[in-house]
């Protein structure tokens, strides 16, 4: 299994379809720009492929917080529906997690939907806990 970065323009581009399953919101004409601006701020992107093709992806960044000390903060996971069970989600996970302990990271957080059941059951299975609430207030 193959994890690679998506450093430049094309490549993060090839990750639009994996990533729209997660974020329907985003708007395929500006992914590339807001993603290139995302990396500038510390966002790193990385995926699996199938038949060169962007299949599951991961998006992290690395926090200082008082609260849980250096972590790696997980924004993204995602995986197409049709290679789901392949175990691609849990080895991008892993493949996090080994980053994190060699930047002497403290911990790896993440916020899940409430209704995203299999999801949780990953995470929960790769010994994340759930520590907090999350609240946000939109303006």
């Amino acid at each position: 299994m193959n994890i690679q970065f998506a450093k430049t323009a094309s490549e993060i581009q090839k990750c639009w379809h994996v990533f729209s399953l997660l974020r329907p919101h985003l708007q395929e004409e500006t992914f590339v720009e807001k993603i290139t601006e995302m990396l500038s701020e510390g966002y790193q992107m990385a995926f699996i492929e199938e038949d060169e093709v962007p299949v599951s992806a991961i998006g992290f960044r690395y926090l200082q917080m008082l609260s849980n000390g250096k972590q790696i903060y997980i924004d993204d996971l995602t995986t197409s529906d049709k290679v789901r069970g392949k175990g691609y989600a849990s080895a991008l996970l892993d493949f996090v997690v080994n980053i994190a302990i060699a930047k002497g990271c403290d911990c790896i957080s993440l916020d899940s939907g409430p209704s995203r059941h299999t999801a949780h059951r990953l995470y929960l299975n790769k010994g994340f806990q759930i520590k907090s609430l999350h609240f946000v207030k939109d303006l």
